[in-house]
Formats: structure tokens, C-alpha cells, sequence
């Protein structure tokens, strides 16, 4: 039960801290700002406080709860912030400015979640430099609307009969599974290997996807190096060392 790091610094500054967002009304601002609020504003609300949103995608590509995670699932090369003025509906008001940014091959969704909040940071700054009217007339979003829904653990779960591009993305998203010996393995970083392991097992058996061969992971297409995990009630370690610890054997499969 400790405070959110904003109640925290609000609370260092004596700015008034509020869980009911009709409370603004009758803050004295002159603009509210949204970031990740993950609710609809309530009409009445906006129709006493105007609200800017910085959105963490390049509208109106990734409308929604989750557009950091669903963009890196999607294989997208490059995302941005977006300054939107909110409506009732959901992510579909017109665009003050936006920023653009690319993806890193490696980059977590947490990594690129702060790096978004940085340049979305200043992106609102600047246009706020000399007041509320620096954000200037919005312009309507253009181009086929996608949506980000909130991720789900089974959106999570590894499939190794994918390719291993696709699970690479899953495990950069956060919180991505798998089950080793009947008990859940978190996967917390990992690298792909293109191509893929001989065709056949250790002791000549059909390859299925999940077999562990030299030290790889059998996918649909190519092979995943799992490099940091963490098994149930356990701390994050080094792949190698949990698969000393749990007896790993050449030829057993992770599902």
C-alpha cells in the first residue's frame, strides 16, 4: 500500500490528489492532461475541462489500452507520441502534434514505454511553453484506424510452433511463459537464431517444437536462445543456471 510515484511527487509539491476524475472540474486548470488512463472521461467532465492525451503510437494506428506491447508484437519498425484532444470516444479525437520514433530489434516494451513518456514529455512542454493556446487547431487522424487490446496471459504463453521472430516479440512485451516440467517458466530476455537445429532429436527422434537441442529451443522457423528465466517462486536468473538446477536434459521439451 504505498503511493504511485505522481501521488508521491504530488504530494512533495502540495498539488491535491483525487481517485474521482469529476474532482478536476473544480481544480481552477485550464487543461487536463491524460497519459495511459486506460478509461473513457466522462462527457460532463470534458465539457468543463478541456483534456490533452499523450498517446504512446502514431494515430490513429494503435487505438486503445495497450499500443506500446501491440506494437512490438505487430513487428512494427517505428511508433511515436501522439498529443490528442480527448472525446467520448475511444482515441478517435483529432491530433495537436506527434513525434515519431523507431523500434530498437531488441527493445522491451517497458524500455520503450519510458523513452515514449520522455519524448511525449517534451513534446507537451514545448507546445505548453507559452500557454494552452500554444497547442495550436487539432487535426483530424487519417489512415485505417488499428486497435490495441489489453493483453491477456494467454497472449503470453509461448507457442513454440511459431516462428522464433514472433516468440522473440512476445518475450520483449513482458511477463511471457512457458511450461518446464509442469510448472510455469517465466522468460524474461532471449535471442533468435535464424535457420534452425538438425532435423531430428538427440537420439534420432522427430524434432517437435520446444525441444531443447544444444541448448536452443526448437521453434516453427528458427531456433530461440533463452538467456534469462525465472521459474515458479524463484528469482531471475541465467537460463544455463536454472537448466543445471532443474536437470534439463538434451531432447526435453518446453511447452
Amino acid at each position: 500500500m504505498l503511493p504511485t510515484p505522481v501521488k508521491q511527487a504530488a504530494g512533495e509539491l502540495g498539488i491535491p490528489v483525487s481517485t474521482e476524475v469529476g474532482d478536476v472540474v473544480t481544480a481552477g486548470a485550464e487543461l487536463g492532461v491524460v497519459v495511459a488512463f486506460g478509461r473513457l472521461i466522462p462527457p460532463e467532465v470534458l465539457r468543463e475541462l478541456p483534456m490533452v492525451n499523450v498517446h504512446f503510437s502514431l494515430l490513429p494506428r494503435w487505438r486503445g489500452a495497450a499500443p506500446v506491447e501491440r506494437a512490438i508484437l505487430s513487428g512494427d519498425h517505428v511508433t511515436g507520441v501522439c498529443l490528442m484532444q480527448v472525446e467520448e470516444g475511444l482515441d478517435t479525437g483529432p491530433v495537436y502534434a506527434c513525434t515519431s520514433t523507431p523500434i530498437g530489434p531488441d527493445e522491451t516494451a517497458a524500455e520503450l514505454r519510458e523513452r515514449l513518456g520522455e519524448l511525449g514529455t517534451s513534446l507537451l512542454l514545448s507546445r505548453l511553453e507559452h500557454g494552452v493556446t500554444g497547442l495550436g487547431t487539432p487535426t483530424p487522424q487519417s489512415g485505417e484506424p488499428t486497435y490495441a487490446e489489453k493483453l491477456t496471459a494467454d497472449d503470453l504463453r509461448l507457442d513454440f510452433s511459431l516462428p522464433a521472430v514472433q516468440l522473440h516479440r512476445v518475450i520483449r512485451v513482458g511477463r511471457a511463459w512457458c511450461v518446464a516440467q509442469g510448472r510455469r517458466l517465466l522468460v524474461h530476455r532471449a535471442a533468435v537464431e535464424e535457420g534452425g537445429p538438425d532435423a531430428a532429436g538427440p537420439t534420432g527422434e522427430a524434432l517437435a517444437p520446444g525441444m531443447v537441442v544444444e541448448g536452443r529451443i526448437a521453434c516453427g522457423e528458427g531456433r530461440l536462445v533463452l538467456l534469462e528465466v525465472q521459474a515458479e517462486g524463484r528469482r531471475r536468473q541465467p537460463f544455463d543456471e536454472w537448466a543445471r538446477g532443474a536437470r534439463l536434459r538434451e531432447g526435453d521439451t518446453l511447452s
